[in-house]
């Protein structure tokens, strides 16, 4: 019998659970994005269908083409790299941004942001590890970042993202996460005008588990639910 994208959700969803649960932290809930990149509509609507109501995307043009397609009620959440020419097209269409990472990218969405009277949620993209092969800010750039960005009237910050090295044993990056959280309560026990500490989306289909463990309240899971892909 072929496994569904609805039973692969059932098994996050239990992972989820027990992983709250070893972190004494069984009242919270954890959103799960479903990583679409590559994903025909067919299976989005699937996941959709069995309960999943926000989207992840990493690529704008992608993004466009499936929005314009999905006939369904749902978030939609840009979580890869975005370039500051390409705002324009995603400002009114999407929920949360989660790849803020540079001061001209900040302008362009606040300015987008002011023209279609709207607010933009973002994430700050956070390179904890500092691997070259990623985009984010490193740790100690985040705090100047932020008092810079909090004079935009029509930027949100909600919170942190970050993506931890690829490794065999999730045990290996959990250090990663924890760092994140750490920054995030430092942030969010300095009152800056504009930013909340609501969200660290950390935690993907390897490592999610122990992303939660640390703290984590939205994990990013495409090939856990939809499988492996060829990119």
């Amino acid at each position: 019998m072929d496994i569904t994208v609805k039973d692969n959700l059932m098994l996050i969803e239990q992972n989820i659970d027990k992983a709250l649960q070893r972190s004494g932290r069984t009242k919270d809930k954890v959103d799960i994005i479903a990583v679409t990149k590559t994903v025909g509509i067919e299976q989005i609507t699937e996941a959709i269908d069995a309960g999943l109501d926000k989207i992840g995307e990493n690529r704008v043009q992608e993004f466009l083409k499936k929005y314009d397609n999905i006939d369904r009620e749902v978030e939609y959440h840009m979580i890869g790299h975005l370039q500051s020419n390409k705002v324009k097209y995603i400002i009114d269409k999407v929920s949360l941004i989660h790849s803020l990472d540079r001061i001209s990218l900040a302008k362009e969405l606040d300015k987008r942001a002011k023209r279609n009277n709207l607010t933009v949620n973002v994430l700050i993209q956070v390179n904890i590890a500092e691997e070259k092969s990623k985009y984010g800010l490193k740790v100690d750039q985040v705090i100047p970042f932020i008092e810079d960005i909090s004079q935009y009237e029509n930027i949100r910050v909600k919170g942190l993202m970050t993506i931890a090295p690829f490794v065999e044993d999730p045990e290996e990056v959990r250090w990663v996460f924890r760092d994140l959280r750490r920054l995030g309560e430092t942030i969010g026990n300095k009152d800056y005008k504009n930013v909340e500490m609501e969200i660290l989306s950390m935690g993907m289909t390897n490592d999610y588990e122990v992303a939660i463990e640390e703290g984590s309240n939205m994990v990013r899971i495409g090939t856990g639910l939809f499988g492996k892909r060829n990119y």
